[in-house]
C-alpha cells in the first residue's frame, strides 16, 4: 500500500513498495524555488551538477519566478533518492531555463526569453 507524505517545500513524494516516484512539483515562491533546487543533483549524460541551484544561478537566474518540475530521471536525485523530475522548467520574469532528460538520456539545457 503506498503512503503520502509532504515535507515543507509543499511537495508530495508517493513512496511505493519497492520504487520511489516524485509527484510534479510546481513553485512560485523564489526562496523555495532555490532551496528547492539546492537539494537536487543531476548525473549521467549531458548536462551534470551537483547542485541545480548553483547552476541556476550561474546561469544568471538569481530570482526564478516560477518552476515546474515533472516526469522521472533515474539519474536525477532529490535530498539523495533516485528517480527526481526529468524536465525542471525555470522562470525569470521574460528568460526561461528548461533542462530535460530521463530514460538515460543525455541532460540537456535550453535558455529563451519570451517576448
Amino acid at each position: 500500500m503506498a503512503r503520502t507524505c509532504t515535507n515543507t517545500l509543499h511537495h508530495t513524494i508517493k513512496h511505493g513498495k519497492n520504487n520511489m516516484a516524485f509527484d510534479p512539483v510546481t513553485m512560485a515562491n523564489p526562496d523555495d524555488i532555490l532551496t528547492f533546487l539546492s537539494h537536487v543533483a543531476l548525473r549521467g549524460k549531458g548536462v551534470t551538477t551537483d547542485s541545480l541551484m548553483d547552476y541556476v544561478l550561474d546561469q544568471g537566474f538569481t530570482e526564478p519566478t516560477y518552476l515546474n518540475a515533472k516526469g522521472e530521471d533515474p539519474e536525477a536525485f532529490f535530498k539523495g533518492q533516485p528517480g527526481a523530475w526529468a524536465v525542471y522548467q525555470i522562470r525569470e520574469w521574460k528568460r526561461v531555463l528548461v533542462v530535460s532528460g530521463g530514460d538515460y538520456r543525455e541532460r540537456r539545457v535550453q535558455i529563451t526569453e519570451t517576448p
